[in-house]
């Protein structure tokens, strides 16, 4: 692809960042948006390109370090981020303006369960002509492109895995968390530096803009792409020539058949569809119920704390959650108003015309299949139900509203079959069974934690290994020292 192609595509995505109210930090959509100063802050830089030569001359320190540096550089990053929680957390919080504190700390305290440089090993091969050794290299310098949603855990989450693969990154961060960003990754080069001697192992555009994405994404300097983040950047990086490693959109179903424990279950949808009030990825995003059981379902989800809104609530919450004109994006299907990402179900209530509890987590509805808050992923505490005939129907609507993003999906049921039926039918990358979303994540299920899911490219929930390219070294008729 041309680089006329990519300046479109990338032009495209700032568009889009501006259209949903986030500027370039110096409060313009087209002055200029590169710094004219330096920052006086470790690992922060002006420009793309002085970002991207300190990592690189970072990245070969790394190297002639070895692998212990590595792995106490991670630890210091997790450790940093489990004491710092709280603080970074407010901080995030302030800026950005989507989710809730007590879950930003928690997924700040997260960090430090993520695999480090153990998940990589290396595969031998011996026989009759010699051996051969087969490594895990790192790439060099990374450019990871982080989302608002989760600004500091996934530039964390991204560092311990790319550093823990040898490789050094340049983070450019969604220009509307960009300043909690910043503060992270200064204080990880501090304490690096410190520690290490290890300066701009991590380094980050202090006013992310077009100029410095761009950059970036054709940099001679930079071996390898990651992006989390939405469809727009995900298009721009994979137009890029080099390779790419895209988190990319999702929408997860679930269903709730007749033979799963309901109440369990309606505490995990809340649990699930509430945390970050609904901002992850892989959070549920539309419930699909089987018709013998769908009454006794919604008492459950009432009983456990949910909130429902009636017909006239809903249509009113939907009038102002979605929009259908043209300049809110040219197509003919829902535009998410972007100001109520990630607010609290209190604050979508009071836009449905009522009020909610204190302290409640969710707000649910009963819709059709076809509704907005179905269709869309609307990443907000407000669930729509559908009620369906039998389970053949219930997967077949989960299939078609999850639009074969192959991201995740949740099931609710106790019959092996219909366990079975639902995972082959959606063929996601994560499939959650009986149990919150997040458990797909190693939050209370088997697993590890990352917070960049590539379901785009296939890589899946990140590791180090991600981040690495296979090297062999063969040595030919010798050292193979058994018969």
């Amino acid at each position: 692809m041309d680089a006329a192609t990519i300046q479109n595509i990338v032009k495209q995505v700032l568009a889009e960042m501006n259209a949903n109210g986030s500027t370039s930090a110096n409060g313009s959509a087209g002055g200029p948006a590169i710094l004219a100063r330096p920052s006086s802050r470790p690992g922060v830089f002006a420009e793309a390109e002085q970002a991207i030569e300190a990592a690189n001359e970072a990245q070969k320190k790394l190297t002639r370090l070895g692998y212990a540096a590595r792995k106490e550089a991670i630890q210091i990053i997790k450790q940093m981020c489990a004491d710092r929680a709280e603080e970074w957390g407010k901080l995030e919080l302030a800026e950005t303006k989507v989710g809730r504190l007590d879950h930003k700390i928690e997924k700040l305290h997260g960090i430090s369960g993520l695999p480090g440089a153990e998940w990589l090993s290396p595969y031998g091969m011996s026989g009759d002509h010699g051996i051969s050794l087969e490594e895990q290299a790192p790439f060099g310098t990374v450019a990871a492109i982080s989302p608002v949603t989760h600004s500091i855990p996934t530039i964390a989450s991204n560092a311990v895995s790319m550093i823990a693969a040898g490789n050094s990154l340049v983070v450019n961060a969604h220009p509307g968390g960009a300043k909690c960003a910043a503060t992270g990754v200064a204080a990880f080069n501090e304490a690096l530096e410190a520690k290490l001697g290890l300066r701009n192992l991590i380094t980050i555009i202090e006013e992310p803009s077009l100029e410095s994405f761009d950059a970036l994404i054709k940099s001679s300097g930079i071996d390898l792409i990651c992006v989390t983040g939405g469809p727009g950047v995900v298009k721009a990086a994979m137009a890029s020539g080099k390779r790419a490693i895209c988190a990319g959109p999702g929408n997860p179903p679930v269903l709730v058949e007749q033979s799963a424990d309901l109440a369990k279950a309606a505490r995990d949808i809340i649990a699930g569809a509430s945390y970050d009030n609904n901002l992850l990825c892989i959070g549920e995003k539309q419930v699909f119920v089987v018709d013998s059981v769908f009454d006794q379902f919604l008492r459950e989800l009432e009983r456990a704390g949910a909130m429902r809104l009636n017909d006239s609530q809903l249509q009113r919450l939907t009038d102002v959650a979605f929009t259908y004109k043209a300049d809110g994006g040219g197509c003919s299907h829902p535009v998410l108003n972007r100001k109520l990402v990630g607010a609290d179900a209190t604050t979508l209530a009071q836009e449905a015309g009522t009020s909610a509890p204190s302290g409640t987590d969710l707000l649910f509805a009963v819709t059709d299949a076809g509704h907005p808050f179905v269709e869309e992923e609307q990443m907000m505490p407000m669930l729509p139900i559908v009620r369906v005939r039998d389970v053949e129907e219930g997967i077949a609507l989960c299939k078609e509203t999850e639009h074969n993003y192959r991201h995740s999906a949740i099931c609710h049921s106790r019959d092996i079959g219909v366990l079975t039926a639902m995972g082959r039918a959606l063929n996601c990358t994560l499939f959650v069974k009986n149990g919150p979303s997040f458990a797909g994540l190693g939050m209370g299920g088997e697993g590890y934690l990352n917070f960049t899911i590539a379901t785009t490219t296939g890589e899946g929930i990140v590791t180090p290994a991600t981040f690495t390219r296979k090297r062999r070294c063969v040595m030919v008729d010798n050292l193979n020292i058994v018969g």
